[in-house]
């Protein structure tokens, strides 16, 4: 894909330095690693998701369901990342860079969701929207963090899922998928979401707690990074629930991962309030605000 170039800036709302132009934007390369990871690293917390992707399978990889971006001033400093593809995430702190990545996403026809912080999400829609994959939904989510020092509750049997738990995880993620999305992926990709999850359960990054082959709790590792692991589709029996067994669930959890890596963070959505007491419980702490807009399908 040839570059992108911007000469002028079309609107300034950040308060930081304007950079150098023009900007230019460019697929990123085999070889950009450490230079991408270092730029992330500066906002773990909010770039968890792409630094983990790039640790897992590079920066140029088909299991990213997408294309990194990098965006370069003059003197060909980094200005913003974006990976543009099924999930699209963004990381820069000037209007410039969202403007040139919006472009490259209303290319993209087959994108699924728009995920970021809420004022950073507005802002690119802006660019977005007017020509871009219609809107189909929008929730706003709460980002909650944990680290150190995690209280101690009563132990619970987590363990690391193995494909043996592949028919009890499945439909339990496709259902919290289509809850929050309002798409069932067993109904619309089912080959490539059970390979998903098969893999992620390889990997070991989806726990559970088992009870006479029922599955009580789960709960997903999508990004792991030193500085950040990002934890989504975390699931309790309705028939437990109300029992205080989630926050000694998500307390363990939580305990086991902070082993290796500084902070936890996860999304849970503004209207689930069960959930926000549920992590509030177990030491999470509120950080900021998310939006997640799903995309109309052509």
């Amino acid at each position: 894909m040839q570059a992108v170039a911007l000469t002028a800036p079309t609107m300034v709302r950040s308060a930081s330095p304007s950079p150098a132009y023009p900007l230019t934007v460019r697929p990123l390369e085999l070889g950009d690693e450490g230079e991408v990871l270092a730029f992330l690293a500066q906002r773990p917390i909010h770039t968890v998701i792409m630094a983990g992707f790039i640790r897992d399978n590079g920066l140029v990889s088909p299991l990213n369901r997408g294309t990194f971006y990098g965006c370069r001033d003059a003197n060909g400093h980094l200005e913003g990342v974006a990976l543009i593809g099924h999930v699209t995430l963004i990381e820069t702190e000037s209007d410039e860079p969202l403007e040139l990545f919006a472009q490259l996403a209303r290319k993209y026809e087959r994108a699924h969701v728009i995920v970021g912080e809420q004022e950073k999400v507005q802002r690119f829609w802006e660019f977005y929207g007017p020509t871009g994959q219609s809107m189909r939904r929008l929730c706003r989510e709460l980002l909650f963090e944990q680290s150190w020092p995690v209280a101690v509750q009563e132990a619970v049997d987590l363990r690391f899922a193995t494909l043996d738990d592949l028919e009890q995880v499945l439909p339990v993620h496709a259902q919290m998928a289509f809850e929050e999305s309002g798409i069932n992926p067993l109904e619309r990709d089912p080959v490539g979401f059970r390979e998903r999850t098969s893999r992620r359960i390889e990997q070991g990054r989806v726990w559970v707690c088992m009870d006479q082959g029922r599955l009580v709790f789960k709960a997903d590792v999508i990004s792991d990074t030193p500085e950040q692991i990002y934890i989504e589709g975390v699931y309790a029996n309705p028939e437990e629930r109300g029992k205080g067994y989630g926050a000694r669930f998500v307390s363990q959890l939580t305990r086991c991962l902070l082993a290796k890596t500084r902070s936890v963070s996860l999304l849970v959505n503004e209207k689930d309030e069960v959930a926000q007491a549920c992590y509030r419980k177990a030491g999470y702490k509120d950080r900021g605000y998310y939006d997640t807009i799903y995309l109309q399908q052509q």
